[in-house]
């Protein structure tokens, strides 16, 4: 569950972490001249769950109150990663001589808690990791410590020191904020605690960004933090989503891009979207494409996502989930699967029939589906299909469903590929 800017600030602030003075948020521009306090220049920012909001335009430095107005205009009529900003915050504009990087999370590896500093303060993390890597340091703390060892504050600090050229007196601030962020992310069950950047002012370092993630899985303890940012319910984590991700979302299943979004295609693979019959068979479907693939493809094969509709999906759900697919100009070829237990083999097959059909009728891409279908209901599903193949044969030319068990799912899996391979008149 992420956290919103301001959300997260409160909870610095609370824990003795310095940030900017916070004037308010506003949904209208004509919101921002009643805020309390308000004085300029002032950081205007577009409040969403998403980071990229600087390289989006989401967050500008104001001169007045009319400059305020215009950008407040824009930033809330714009989407910043996929998300309309109907919120944004205004905040004082901190004076500073520097800014570096701190953050805690956890190390997916082996659960180390991972405290990483860098004086390349204001820039994504990933990429100082990528262009210069000397400029990062990590210290990993396998004992999960409540607080951070005096010892590791004291090095982390002399580090960033060091880099940005501070004296002593900065150095031991920063030392206080590294360790009180530190004792943040354990006390409150994070997942991820991070200033980015943080700014070495004249009255100390300052906050003026601040992310915290909290882990679904320790929420139950964190009632207290829920009531003092006055949260009713709790927020599923929509950090950095894709496009899909979201489409998915808002469709009401679940979704996961396997690569990086905007990734370029490479013409000599087999791109595979999947729709399993399940979370686990999910999972193995990833699995078994990639080595069905590496087996007898020569590693020619890639698939794309992770899929689940969750129990009882309805007709409308499945073909959204199998246009969500085809959509997708990097599919080449869509694997399916439903394991009829909770779900119904026949919402399932009327939904995906109907995808093809409307695609078919309006000119949309459609891709190959391949796949097997056994389970509850399969009866009328066979039915159905059997009918829908005599009436539609044209719209249908590209489906290939396996109805009952006689073919273990690698056989379907292979003979799949084959097909979309001979399509492509590879060998």
């Amino acid at each position: 569950m992420r956290l919103y800017e301001n959300e997260a600030k409160r909870l610095f602030e609370k824990e003795g972490i310095r940030v900017p003075k916070a004037f308010g948020l506003a949904g209208r521009a004509e919101d921002i001249p009643r805020m309390v306090g308000l004085r300029f220049p002032a950081m205007i920012k577009a409040l969403v769950l998403v980071g990229g909001r600087g390289k989006a335009g989401g967050i500008k430095k104001v001169a007045g109150a009319a400059e305020a107005a215009v950008e407040a205009r824009r930033i809330l009529g714009a989407r910043v990663g996929g998300y309309a900003v109907d919120k944004v915050l205004l905040e004082e504009a901190v004076e500073s001589s520097g800014a570096c990087y701190v953050g805690v999370t956890m190390n997916p590896a082996d659960f180390n808690v991972a405290v990483i500093v860098s004086p390349a303060g204001g820039v994504d993390i990933e990429q100082v990791a990528r262009e210069s890597p000397q400029k990062i340091m990590t210290v990993e703390l396998p004992a999960n410590d409540a607080n951070l060892p005096a010892a590791t504050s004291a090095r982390l600090a002399s580090f960033l020191a060091g880099s940005l050229g501070l004296s002593e007196k900065p150095r031991g601030e920063l030392e206080s904020t590294i360790s009180r962020l530190y004792a943040l992310f354990q006390k409150y069950d994070c997942k991820t605690a991070e200033i980015n950047p943080l700014l070495i002012s004249p009255a100390g370092p300052v906050a003026a960004d601040a992310k915290v993630v909290l882990d679904d899985n320790g929420l139950f303890r964190q009632s207290g933090l829920l009531h003092f940012l006055e949260l009713e319910e709790v927020r599923h984590d929509v950090s950095e989503p894709t496009r899909n991700e979201i489409r998915a979302r808002q469709a009401g299943f679940r979704y996961v891009d396997l690569l990086p979004e905007g990734s370029r295609k490479d013409p000599n693979k087999l791109y595979v979207g999947l729709v399993p019959g399940g979370a686990g068979y999910g999972i193995f479907s990833i699995d078994e494409v990639a080595n069905v693939g590496d087996q007898y493809f020569g590693g020619r094969v890639v698939p794309i996502n992770f899929m689940d509709s969750g129990g009882g999906p309805t007709v409308a759900m499945v073909s959204e989930m199998f246009n969500l697919l085809m959509d997708n100009e990097t599919v080449d070829l869509v694997i399916t699967s439903r394991f009829g237990g909770i779900s119904s083999c026949d919402v399932f097959i009327r939904g995906l029939v109907g995808c093809l059909r409307e695609r078919r009728t309006s000119g949309s891409r459609v891709v190959p589906v391949v796949g097997r279908m056994v389970g509850t209901d399969l009866p009328s599903a066979r039915d159905f299909l059997e009918r829908a193949e005599r009436e539609t044969p044209a719209e249908l030319e590209d489906m290939r469903i396996t109805v009952g068990n006689q073919k273990i799912m690698a056989e379907v899996i292979r003979e799949g590929i084959r097909y979309a391979f001979d399509r492509k008149g590879w060998t």
